[in-house]
């Protein structure tokens, strides 16, 4: 296909797929997209183990990784990430052990030293975890990295240069995108408010058209329309308003090969778009997630403030994990409060398909809708 982002990445078809699944990025990019494989909450030991197994399996085909390393968090260049939960208020604490109770769930093993752990997720945005994970990435034949909060780091950016890889960055707002050309970025990532995720407030449909003019007079860069996309029509309609592909990540969450769990796939399937919250009780950061009773409790005129990134996410995690435990078999409790990351694209989300055939249906109804406009003009 002729778009510049096929021509950076050696790709069929623009479409790029953010998962947690190896699955996933494996059978994306041998369907002519390009899998990128998210690994905020991965170990290096665990992401040296994922991509030795993309790598088996991929067919020589372009993938990418996905990192989170924000330009600002609390403690950034200061307290390690067991440091900064000791700080976690007990009130806060307390919180969680009561939300989990009033669904007949068991936080006695919820401890002090539960929560003070610290997890991989907050120490990967940490400069060490992140060079850590750049070491394990860069020993493989990855086609792209991409930071999801802010200008990827100077150490990135250089690493990256070095390896001949391009750097993709997420934005969700005009002069982000300036700051990112600006630092020297190969692709943007305009993800609306519509996403999973981390997300901004501004909308896909105006983001994109307001990111392509903003960036013009540094550096005709790239972009990726993000955020509640789950058609080939709607990827059609973001390329038409100047971007060359699309950066997906919802629809991927109902496929077969997804590492969502069964009963929170129920209820992305059952799911309207008006089903998914915008909040920081999950990492401390706004990000938007499928409503439920969790998301709910923490919306509530009662609740404690969200604390910052990435102190929340110590917070909670623990609890999300036994949420999703107890849900898998069956606990009536744990399977209402289950939530997970997804964008209002959810809404179109209605049937499980494979991932391939997920990257065809794409293809087939972009044509299609490349077709309707054109017919227009005729």
């Amino acid at each position: 296909m002729n778009s510049p982002i096929c021509a950076l990445l050696g790709i069929e078809f623009p479409l790029l797929a953010f998962s947690h699944c190896r699955d996933v990025v494996v059978e994306v990019s041998r369907a002519g997209g390009m899998g990128i494989f998210g690994v905020a909450a991965t170990t290096p030991e665990e992401l040296e183990i994922e991509l030795a197994w993309i790598d088996a399996h991929i067919d020589g085909k372009p993938y990418g990784v996905d990192l989170i390393v924000p330009t600002h968090f609390v403690g950034k260049g200061e307290a390690s990430a067991a440091e900064m939960a000791v700080a976690i208020p007990e009130t806060h604490r307390q919180f969680v052990r009561d939300l989990l109770a009033r669904y007949g769930i068991d936080s006695a093993d919820l401890t002090d030293t539960v929560f003070t752990q610290g997890s991989a997720f907050s120490e990967n945005m940490r400069e060490e975890g992140a060079l850590r994970q750049l070491d394990v990435a860069f020993a493989h034949p990855i086609g792209l990295i991409a930071n999801a909060l802010g200008v990827p780091p100077d150490y990135m950016r250089e690493r990256s240069k070095q390896e001949g890889v391009p750097v993709a960055a997420l934005v969700g707002a005009k002069e982000h995108a300036i700051r990112q050309v600006r630092a020297g970025v190969d692709i943007l990532v305009a993800a609306g408010g519509e996403a999973g995720g981390h997300c901004g407030e501004i909308s896909t449909l105006v983001l994109v058209p307001e990111v392509q003019a903003a960036i013009q007079p540094y550096r005709d860069v790239p972009i990726l329309a993000a955020g509640g996309i789950v058609t080939g029509r709607q990827m059609a309609a973001c390329m038409a308003m100047g971007a060359a592909g699309a950066w997906t990540g919802s629809v991927w969450l109902t496929t077969h090969e997804a590492e969502t769990s069964a009963v929170v796939k129920e209820k992305m399937l059952a799911a309207g778009a008006r089903d998914t919250v915008r909040a920081k009780s999950r990492t401390g950061k706004y990000s938007r997630q499928l409503r439920s009773p969790w998301t709910d409790a923490w919306e509530a005129a009662a609740a404690p403030p969200p604390l910052p990134m990435p102190i929340q996410a110590n917070l909670v995690a623990a609890a999300h994990a036994k949420i999703n435990r107890l849900a898998e078999v069956g606990h009536p409790g744990a399977q209402a409060l289950a939530t997970y990351f997804v964008g209002q694209g959810v809404g179109l989300m209605s049937t499980a398909l494979s991932a391939k055939a997920v990257v065809y249906e794409f293809m087939t109804d972009f044509l299609a809708a490349t077709e309707r406009l054109r017919a227009f003009s005729e």
